[in-house]
């Protein structure tokens, strides 16, 4: 039998970032002496792994040493990664269900992998999962499809059967590339641009519902 891999973007699908990215973002701003920035404007710059964040984060800086603030600014957000991060609605429960039916999952974020796993380890959801990956793995960032690729071979998935469910159009143009379903987390933070979905989800709940009918 076919196995079918359920892959989940971090930020903006199973986790509401934004405080703890934003302060992090404005506490290593404020190491360079700079005024904090708006949360929306730390948001609008999220999806395309941490070093475009700071990137985007310091344009206003001509001549800023971005390696030390992304420096700074990893190091501020280790201090303080789920101080005001929280799980989506349905997220912890459908993860579970998920598991529960025998679906093989992962996580797979531009986010550094330290983060991702200490984050769903936090959360206790680190043994729900196959397979965690982050930016910093010896892959191109999504919306490069070689990491969905990687989580496949790891699990002997087949793509036409998997999905990758996330906020942004990184998710979905990998996902697209990949050969994978798509589902697009509508609740999150990211923008899909003109990437399209197979299915768009206003909860986790809704996707689970739509992997497992009757599920939590």
């Amino acid at each position: 039998m076919n196995k079918s891999l359920l892959i989940c973007d971090l930020d903006g699908t199973l986790i509401d970032s934004r405080e703890d990215l934003t302060d992090a973002v404005n506490r290593a701003r404020a190491d360079f002496g700079l005024a904090p920035l708006s949360l929306p404007s730390v948001v609008s710059y999220v999806g395309d792994g941490a070093r475009k964040l700071i990137v985007r984060a310091f344009s206003d800086t001509p001549g800023a040493d971005i390696e030390a603030a992304l420096a700074s600014m990893k190091r501020h957000y280790a201090a303080g990664l789920v101080v005001k991060t929280t799980l989506y609605d349905g997220v912890r429960e459908g993860l579970a269900a998920l598991h529960a039916a025998g679906h093989p999952l992962a996580v797979i974020s531009n986010k550094p992998g330290r983060f991702c796993e200490e984050i769903l380890s936090l959360f206790g959801l680190a043994e729900l999962f196959q397979v965690v990956m982050g930016g910093d793995i010896a892959c191109p960032l999504k919306p490069a499809p070689d990491s969905l690729l990687l989580a496949l071979a790891r699990t002997g998935a087949e793509a036409g059967q998997s999905w990758i469910v996330g906020d942004n159009y990184t998710d979905l143009e990998s996902g697209r590339r990949a050969g994978v379903k798509r589902c697009y987390a509508a609740y999150g933070f990211g923008d899909p641009k003109s990437e399209e979905a197979d299915l768009r989800v206003d909860s986790f709940t809704m996707f689970v519902k739509a992997i497992i009918p009757g599920g939590s």
